[in-house]
């Protein structure tokens, strides 16, 4: 399966506008996981000691927000508006710019109500300030049980050249450095963007929560006592049962596979019933951000085949 699954990555890398693609099979029944790179010869072994940085971008929203779900889920229960924020669906705007000094107020700013969904920055922003106000914490404090050490907030980076090229930013290249705007330029934690990882720091953490936090049985119980059609389950993305073929998860994978989209060209879907998970990493931003049809084939190419052959996993 390893060798075949090297012949996708290598063969989808071809002709695309990145460079850096690492992948991560998780078997939850086992509590194991195995990794697969393909990098450029730039990345020589003495630059690191095991796999290259990348910035998760918006998968930080599940590992901070959806984790605190499965640690704390009495939290959610007893607010309804921390629940519409968890899940998109508290009617702050999708995005805006932000600055430094002032962010927090400008959140602040924002009635919430239970709302259409609309998949939005500010809301996990917002989240993460009523949670900060509810448990008397600054956010960070929360996280350390799970995260393991190759998952880490961006500014704690030690050495920019283990992190991919992600984009430009005045002009100028972007490594090393979050490849969110706000995330920057707010310089703090947050949980909309910023955390780094490497592709077996990502498996490892998620085999944490589901170690610590029971995370698939949480989120597969949510499934079953889910009400409508909402797009987002616990701070986490869902696939649409109704286009299983054009899922980004990669066909085969059943209606309880919930994971999550980063812009920078990372995502990870964990399907309940098979208890088998996949990561993918990319820095898919290098040159540009508007064209996602190469990336979007490969994700639904190594899902596919992961799904197809999940027993051999």
């Amino acid at each position: 399966m390893k060798n075949e699954l090297k012949k996708i990555l290598e063969r989808c890398l071809v002709g695309q506008n990145f460079d850096c693609l690492s992948l991560g099979v998780i078997n939850f029944a086992k509590s194991s996981f195995f990794c697969l790179e393909h990098l450029p010869s730039s990345f020589s072994k003495s630059d690191r000691k095991d796999s290259i940085y990348y910035d998760l971008a918006s998968l930080t929203k599940p590992l901070t927000l959806g984790a605190t779900y499965c640690k704390e889920p009495d939290l959610f229960h007893k607010n309804d508006n921390l629940t519409f924020l968890l899940e998109h669906r508290g009617g702050l705007p999708a995005w805006g710019r932000l600055s430094k000094h002032d962010w927090r107020a400008q959140v602040l700013s924002f009635g919430i109500s239970d709302s259409e969904t609309k998949y939005s920055d500010f809301s996990a922003l917002r989240l993460m300030l009523e949670l900060e106000k509810k448990l008397g914490k600054e956010f960070l404090s929360l996280m350390p049980s799970y995260f393991d050490k190759e998952t880490f907030f961006w500014k704690d980076l030690k050495d920019s050249n283990i992190t991919p090229y992600v984009g430009f930013r005045n002009g100028r290249p972007i490594r090393g450095q979050v490849h969110d705007d706000n995330a920057f330029v707010i310089n703090e934690f947050c949980t909309h963007a910023g955390l780094f990882s490497t592709v077996s720091g990502l498996c490892k953490t998620l085999l944490n929560l589901e170690k610590k936090y029971s995370l698939i049985k949480v989120m597969e119980s949510s499934f079953l006592k889910r009400k409508g059609g909402g797009r987002f389950l616990k701070g986490w993305d869902t696939i649409n049962p109704m286009e299983m073929d054009k899922t980004l998860a990669g066909f085969g994978c059943s209606p309880h596979t919930f994971g999550h989209l980063g812009f920078t060209g990372t995502s990870t879907w964990i399907d309940c019933e098979k208890r088998l998970g996949i990561v993918i990493l990319t820095n898919a931003t290098k040159n540009f951000w508007f064209e996602r049809s190469g990336l979007n084939d490969i994700r639904r190419s190594i899902g596919s085949f992961v799904w197809k052959n999940y027993h051999q996993f």
